[in-house]
């Protein structure tokens, strides 16, 4: 049989029953689809996660207080009292390759305006902010030194409290806002970044630590203001390692801890952040992908299902086929190419559907999603293998028909 007439056979049996051989392919495409839209989605949150920290800042070390248990979970973090402006300083003057240091005293606080108000969170902090948080001023400016020195109630806002506090789009630099019962004046908003994790930067206020500590949150701890983190900008990020060792360091000794593992403060490194945001999201997309593929085997089985009942009803033409000098070869190979052709042209359909789908989901704007092309080539090298083997039983059955056998089927 030559391969002309191989295809003309197999273009013949898959038209015979149009349905029956759509139905068929309906789960390779199902599953195809599934795999490739499922990596595109946890590619894109990878991304988007890994972009979002990112955008805190470059070479950043994030100290924060409350020491961390076996779990890896801080103890009493967000109560713990354990950093000090007096640490914060010491980083500052006392660590190497240390790019700039900013301290803060955040919480949340209901900021009221003249149109409307909002819980939002309010992050005391100091001019270098804007440097280790690479943080931009969209209009105005940011608080200068010298307004932190002497408590001016001054707030820098981010886009998104603007619009809450502001709901009718005016200019919200120049006005007023009332925090804990002080009128702060606005002067200056910020560049939109986005969410981080379960933070939004553009929904926060920004003022001087002094006045956050003075207005807002008045804890002391051994003689100095305590803050809730500090954030630490490397020179560059082959000092990171460096700088998070020696600030451990210093704050071990100034807090008089001997023991490393009895710290009453926890380090982060941001290339560890993204290091285990990516590991997590890389595993959740492969438990979504091999989710999806479960549809590719239920995809193959339903070939195979169809082939045995193709062969089935095509016994007698087997046995035709057989008494007049076609090959074991001859056979196997038309249903074997029948299998495959199905599961080919359904594994096109399904890269295309798979495509769309990712195209769908970037237009309605729910994640980045990006299709990578090895799970193209992974879904389409799967559905070829799936048309081999769940092709080859029924193809192997029919080759082995007994001729006269065949012939007698009713």
């Amino acid at each position: 049989m030559t391969t002309r007439d191989l295809l003309d056979e197999t273009f013949t049996a898959l038209t015979a029953n149009k349905i029956r051989s759509g139905l068929t392919m309906l789960g390779i495409v199902i599953g195809i689809a599934s795999v490739i839209a499922m990596v595109a989605i946890g590619n894109g949150a990878q991304a988007s996660i890994s972009s979002s920290i990112n955008s805190l800042g470059s070479n950043l070390i994030i100290i924060m207080p409350g020491a961390a248990s076996s779990g890896g979970v801080s103890a009493g973090f967000g109560s713990s009292k354990t950093l000090t402006m007096a640490d914060a300083n010491a980083l500052a003057s006392q660590v190497q390759n240390v790019a700039a240091v900013a301290p803060e005293n955040t919480g949340r606080y209901q900021v009221v305006s003249s149109q409307a108000n909002t819980n939002t969170t309010v992050d005391g902090t100091v001019p270098t902010y804007t440097i280790v948080r690479n943080l931009q001023i969209a209009e105005g400016s940011f608080f200068s030194t010298e307004q932190q020195t002497s408590l001016a109630k001054v707030a820098v806002i981010g886009p998104t409290a603007a619009t809450s506090l502001f709901p009718d789009g005016s200019d919200p630099v120049g006005q007023t806002v009332r925090i804990n019962g002080n009128i702060f004046t606005i002067i200056g908003e910020t560049v939109s970044k986005g969410s981080s994790g379960a933070s939004n930067q553009d929904d926060e206020l920004y003022i001087p630590i002094t006045d956050a500590q003075q207005y807002l949150s008045s804890s002391i701890y051994k003689g100095s203001p305590t803050i809730t983190d500090v954030s630490i900008e490397a020179s560059d990020a082959s000092t990171m390692t460096q700088v998070q060792n020696d600030a451990t360091s210093l704050l071990l000794q100034l807090h008089g801890i001997s023991d490393p593992t009895k710290a009453d403060f926890r380090v982060l490194n941001q290339s560890d952040i993204i290091s285990t945001a990516s590991s997590v999201t890389g595993t959740f997309t492969v438990l979504l992908a091999a989710v999806a593929g479960i549809s590719l085997v239920v995809g193959g089985i339903g070939i195979m299902n169809m082939m045995l009942t193709s062969v089935t009803e095509r016994t007698r033409e087997i046995g035709l086929r057989k008494a007049i000098g076609a090959s074991e070869k001859d056979i196997s190979s038309q249903f074997l190419m029948e299998s495959v052709t199905l599961t080919l042209i359904g594994g096109v359909t399904g890269i295309v559907l798979g495509f769309a789908i990712a195209f769908g989901v970037n237009a309605l704007g729910l994640v980045a999603a990006q299709v990578s092309l090895p799970s193209v080539f992974l879904a389409f090298g799967v559905s070829a293998f799936i048309g081999i083997l769940f092709g080859w039983y029924p193809a192997r059955h029919a080759a082995k028909m007994n001729p006269i056998d065949a012939l007698r089927f009713e």
